[in-house]
């Protein structure tokens, strides 16, 4: 692709962007591949002792009354820090109400963590928290915008950063391997004493929670960035040196970050874990795979050999031990990466090494990372950026707004020349599948005197020019160096520059689908208060409910807000994705927006498009803009669509349902399903029913 594109775009200018891209465990075991015989995630903990609970209810309720006293100063600056806490309130109190102490020696590990939790709170009391300057392992939390829920994360903060001084310090991410009795209390524990992997010089590790073992992805993802943003509030962070590691698990998160953020990292190190979902169930798990339609479109979400074109922007240097299966993932993504991208990855391999570091690739591992970091993230004047989501639509100077059809690859080259005399040339190479684009130059960037003329270059899928091939628009930067201007596609295939912003409705960044994508920001569940036309579907929609609340908590580890219909405030309704349950009899939210949805659901029927289901034993799931704030979501009937089967291996939680579907309930819900569905597709990229 790369070589074709190069003939195409004037050489010149390609020249110098070629030069740019050049620079820069074990199996689960064959009775995990059994949907009808699924072992509980995580599994049902040890019986704690009388004595030993009253004993630990006595200390968390001491510590509950010092949060509530903090909380009743309204001192802005103590409740501020108040999450930091709360961490060891909620990791004691979830562990005693759900039976998750694993270990009869976690026992004792509560008891010191609810008595650092009064301890802090002491100290927040007396105006004097004194581990905001601690060095070495700390602690902390923040309360996530998905579900308010305390969430923690830890840091190791090295003994050279000095807390009165104004250097940023580099920053490096680390996800943790798979643990399925990684309970909070677990995670606290040893992030309270274990350093980790890595402890680079003068580098804060970040130790994000990710809510549990879902590999950071969807609320995982989330959790990773707004524990980052927590840091940063805390701590000088390098904005132009963060970098995202980790191994396993952790090494298939860095893998996604990697590929989905890749603006944002000056470097990524990856180890082991993996990369896509088909071909390592097939490896790793000997899974025989019989994906649906749907399904198959929805593993380009989280598969990252598809966006391999996005390591052109984030330097990588991935590890894997010679013996270890998990070798697998960098395997792939080498093979995508150098599939005419002229990308060699850097693969480190620990002779002789199982799922395990080595000390010589350690060694090889930091001190690449190091010479890294002395140069910090890059802003390239030329790039690869490819997409199958407008969730991940950025890529530097470069914004992606609209698609022609999600799921579809959707890919471009930019390249920016200031060696002219008198202008500035930008060439943007647009393959199919993008309808609308956003350049954006931060100011210094450009000479305010000179002329830059932006080159649009229109690409079939064999890399041939359409329309023509270049259309070139005369346009100048601003006086400050910058430069910003939105580029559309008109009804005869030629690019325009745009000045007006679209009022249409239209999938678009955080609002794209699918019914997942409702998960990873504020949500409410909305409980119907009243009778359900039809008893199945309202004893169907009680249930998956009740799940709904059990599963949020299990596996992703929060509390799921729940307001019963008749509560449900304009306030709310601007300020969370709704998730309604019951049906529009039943529920008086969904009655408001019943008629304005593309499927139609009355007493009678389902309606969708010319097809009809008996609305007796039939129920539709689907998301789409509420129309009672087309900037939120509104769910009908549904959780996040993986179920536990997919709990059993990280590679299976993807997204099981697209946009909509339909669900017979003469089959009831099991670990894969939520009963048998009957029909399912996208919405266009109107949000309306494809043809």
């Amino acid at each position: 692709m790369l070589r074709k594109l190069c003939s195409i775009i004037n050489p010149v200018l390609v020249a110098g962007a070629f030069f740019c891209l050049l620079l820069p465990a074990f199996a689960d075991g064959l009775q995990d591949n059994i949907p009808e015989n699924v072992r509980r995630v995580p599994e049902l903990g040890v019986a704690v002792p009388d004595d030993r609970a009253a004993s630990m209810r006595t200390s968390l309720g001491q510590l509950q009354e010092k949060i509530a006293a903090i909380k009743a100063t309204n001192d802005a600056t103590k409740t501020a820090l108040l999450s930091d806490v709360m961490i060891f309130e909620r990791a004691v109190r979830c562990a005693l109400d759900y039976n998750e102490f694993f270990d009869v020696k976690e026992f004792d590990k509560a008891d010191a963590l609810l008595a650092e939790g009064a301890k802090r709170a002491d100290q927040l009391i007396a105006g004097k928290p004194e581990w905001i300057t601690q060095k070495g392992l700390v602690v902390r939390g923040y309360i996530s915008r998905i579900d308010d829920t305390v969430q923690p994360y830890g840091l190791v903060i090295p003994p050279t950063y000095a807390i009165d001084h104004s250097v940023p310090t580099r920053c490096d991410i680390w996800f943790h391997g798979r643990g399925e009795k990684l309970s909070e209390v677990n995670f606290l524990w040893d992030r309270m004493k274990n350093p980790g992997e890595f402890t680079p010089d003068h580098t804060i590790m970040l130790h994000p929670y990710g809510r549990y073992c879902n590999a950071f992805k969807f609320a995982g993802e989330i959790d990773v960035l707004e524990a980052l943003e927590d840091v940063q509030k805390h701590y000088r962070i390098d904005e132009d040196r963060i970098s995202v590691r980790g191994f396993s698990m952790g090494g298939a998160a860095c893998w996604q970050f990697a590929t989905h953020y890749s603006d944002r990292w000056f470097a990524a190190n990856p180890g082991a874990g993996f990369s896509e979902t088909p071909q390592f169930l097939k490896v790793f798990q000997k899974e025989e795979l019989k994906p649906t339609p749907w399904e198959q479109k929805l593993w380009n979400l989280y598969d990252c050999d598809k966006w391999a074109l996005n390591l052109t922007h984030c330097p990588t240097i991935a590890y894997s031990g010679e013996n270890d299966s998990q070798k697998q993932a960098a395997d792939v993504m080498e093979k995508a990466m150098g599939e005419g991208l002229v990308i060699r990855l850097r693969h480190i391999i620990g002779k002789g090494m199982g799922h395990r570091y080595d000390a010589v690739s350690k060694h090889v591992i930091d001190a690449s990372l190091n010479e890294l970091a002395m140069h910090g993230r890059r802003s390239y004047r030329a790039f690869w950026f490819t997409t199958y989501s407008l969730r991940y639509n950025k890529a530097d100077w470069v914004t992606v707004n609209a698609l022609g059809e999600h799921w579809a690859p959707a890919t471009l080259y930019a390249s920016l020349d200031e060696t002219l005399p008198t202008a500035s040339v930008l060439t943007v190479a647009i393959f199919p599948n993008i309808n609308d684009f956003t350049i954006q130059l931060p100011a210094g960037t450009l000479s305010p005197q000179s002329e830059l003329v932006v080159l649009i270059n229109s690409l079939g899928d064999d890399g041939e020019p359409i329309n023509g091939g270049n259309e070139a628009l005369e346009l100048h930067p601003l006086s400050d160096g910058s430069f910003q201007a939105t580029f559309r596609m008109d009804a005869q295939r030629n690019w325009e520059e745009s000045t007006t912003t679209e009022s249409s409705l239209k999938k678009r960044h955080n609002l794209q689908g699918p019914i997942d994508d409702a998960f990873m920001d504020s949500f409410v569940f909305v409980r119907p208060t009243g009778i359900a036309a039809n008893e199945a579907v309202g004893k169907w929609a009680e249930a998956e409910l009740t799940r709904a609340i059990e599963h949020w908590r299990r596996h992703f580890r929060g509390d799921a807000r729940v307001v019963n219909d008749v509560d449900v405030t304009d306030e709310l309704i601007q300020s969370a994705n709704l998730v309604l349950w019951g049906d529009p009899k039943s529920n008086s939210v969904m009655a408001k927006i019943a008629d304005k949805l593309p499927i139609q659901w009355t007493t009678e029927k389902i309606t969708v498009g010319e097809k009809s289901y008996d609305a007796a034993n039939h129920a539709p799931i689907l998301i789409h803009p509420n129309p009672l704030n087309l900037n939120r979501y509104v769910v009908l009937n549904s959780s996040f669509t993986f179920r536990e089967y997919a709990y059993l291996n990280n590679a299976r939680q993807v997204p099981m349902l697209p946009d909509w579907a339909v669900i017979d309930l003469n089959t009831l819900p099991n670990n894969v399903w939520p009963g048998k569905v009957v029909a399912a597709d996208f919405f266009d990229e109107q949000w309306q029913l494809k043809p």
